[in-house]
């Protein structure tokens, strides 16, 4: 089971995913280059690489929910 510790949440606008704050640099309202099907296969199970558009850090996202981004290292403080 991943710890709650491990997730990040983010907001879905019709075809958009929104991450209110970077959790590696911080920088607000971030648009991400995710496409509704990367989310789909997250939210089935199958490992997907993020990049962040502010601070190209890579997250690997183990599996997604509707509000959480479930990932395979300590994201909140």
């Amino acid at each position: 089971m991943i710890p709650f510790e491990n997730t990040w949440p983010y907001e879905r606008v019709v075809n958009d995913i929104y991450i209110d704050q970077c959790p590696y640099c911080e920088q607000e309202s971030i648009l991400t280059p995710m496409k509704k099907s990367d989310l789909e296969r997250a939210k089935e199970g199958i490992k997907t690489i993020l990049i962040m558009p502010c601070c190209h850090h890579r997250m690997t996202i183990l599996e997604a929910d509707d509000d959480y981004f479930w990932t395979d290292e300590k994201l909140r403080k």
